[in-house]
C-alpha cells in the first residue's frame, strides 16, 4: 500500500495548493477527502509494520492497538476539517467568491486519473479487510474529483459561482459518512466488541460440534487490533485424556475457518462442571436462607 499512499498523499498537497490558487472550495474539500484516504492507507501500512513488533512485559499483546488510537485521533481531526469546510461553504453561498473554472477542471481531472490508477492497484492487490476499506475510500475520492470537475465546468461555461460551495458541501458529506463509519469501527474495537464479520453463535457451534467436546461456555471474542482477533472459552470434555488432540483440532479449526489466531481455551470435565454447578446452587440456596433469616430478624426489630 506504500505506492498508493504516496500517490494519494502527494496529489492531496497539489490539490490543496491548487484549490488555494484557484479559489475553489470544491478542490480544497476534495483535497481534505484525499488526506483522509491517505491517512487510511497510512494506518493500513503502519498496522502491518506495528504487527511485527514483539510483545514486551509492559505490553503483552504487542502494540497493535496503536493503529486504533491513531485512527480515533484522525477521525476526530477530520470532523474538525469537515466543520471548517461546511462553515466556509455557507459563507461563500451568502457571498460567492471568484473561481478559476478552467484550472479547477484541469487539477480535478488529474486527480481523477490518479484515483483510477490507485483504485486499480488496490483492486488487483491483496483482498484483506484493510485493502478493501482503502479501495472504498479511493472510490469515494474518485466521486469527489468528478464533483470538482463538474464545479469547474459549470463555472467555466456559465459563471454560476454557487456550484462550488454546493459541491464542496456534497463532498464534505462523503467525508462525514466515511469518518463516522471509521469512528464506529474504532469505538467497537476499543469497547472490545465481537468483530463485525464474525457470528459468535457460529463460532460456538463450531467449537461444540468438534469430536470429544461436550459443551462450550464463557466464550469471548474481541479484537486486539483491526486485524488480530482473540478468543477465550471453557471447553467441557468427557475425559481429560482427550484434551491435547482436541486442543490441536480446535486451534486449527479457529484459524482456518474464522482466522482467529490468539486462542486461550480452558479444559473442564463433565464431572467438574456438574460439581461446580452443584456448589453454585448450594451457595445460592445458603445466601437465600441467610437473607430470609435477616429479613425475619429485621421484621421483629420493627
Amino acid at each position: 500500500m506504500l505506492l498508493p499512499l504516496l500517490l494519494i498523499a502527494g496529489f492531496a498537497v497539489v490539490e490543496a495548493v491548487g484549490g488555494w490558487w484557484t479559489g475553489s472550495l470544491a478542490l480544497l474539500s476534495d483535497a481534505g477527502h484525499m488526506v483522509s484516504d491517505a491517512l487510511a492507507l497510512a494506518l493500513a501500512w503502519l498496522g502491518s509494520w506495528i504487527a511485527r513488533k514483539p510483545a514486551t512485559r509492559k505490553h503483552n499483546f504487542g502494540l497493535g492497538r496503536a493503529e486504533v488510537i491513531v485512527a480515533l485521533v484522525n477521525a476526530l481531526l477530520m470532523l474538525a476539517v469537515i466543520a471548517g469546510i461546511v462553515y466556509e461553504a455557507v459563507q461563500r453561498l451568502a457571498d460567492p467568491q471568484p473561481v478559476q473554472g478552467g484550472e479547477v477542471m484541469l487539477i480535478a481531472f488529474i486527480g481523477m486519473l490518479i484515483n483510477i490508477v490507485v483504485a486499480w492497484m488496490l483492486h488487483k492487490g491483496h483482498s484483506s479487510l484493510n485493502s478493501r476499506a482503502a479501495l472504498l475510500h479511493v472510490l469515494g475520492d474518485l466521486l469527489g474529483s468528478v464533483a470538482a470537475i463538474i464545479a469547474g465546468a459549470v463555472i467555466y461555461f456559465t459563471g454560476w459561482m454557487p456550484i462550488d460551495p454546493l459541491l464542496s458541501i456534497f463532498i464534505s458529506v462523503l467525508i462525514l459518512l466515511s469518518t463516522l463509519r471509521l469512528l464506529g469501527e474504532v469505538l467497537h474495537v476499543l469497547m472490545e466488541g465481537v468483530p463485525r464479520h464474525l457470528d459468535i453463535q457460529a463460532v460456538e457451534q463450531a467449537l461444540a460440534s468438534t469430536d470429544k467436546v461436550r459443551e462450550v461456555h464463557h466464550l469471548h471474542i474481541w479484537s486486539l487490533s483491526s486485524e488480530r482477533i482473540a478468543l477465550s472459552a471453557h471447553v467441557v470434555l468427557e475425559d481429560m485424556q482427550d484434551w491435547h488432540p482436541v486442543l490441536s483440532k480446535l486451534r486449527h479449526m479457529l484459524h482456518d475457518r474464522f482466522n482467529i489466531e490468539h486462542v486461550t481455551l480452558q479444559p473442564e470435565t463433565v464431572t467438574a462442571l456438574s460439581n461446580g454447578s452443584a456448589n453454585c446452587w448450594l451457595t445460592q440456596k445458603t445466601e437465600h436462607a441467610h437473607d430470609h433469616d435477616h429479613d425475619h430478624v429485621h421484621g421483629h426489630a420493627h
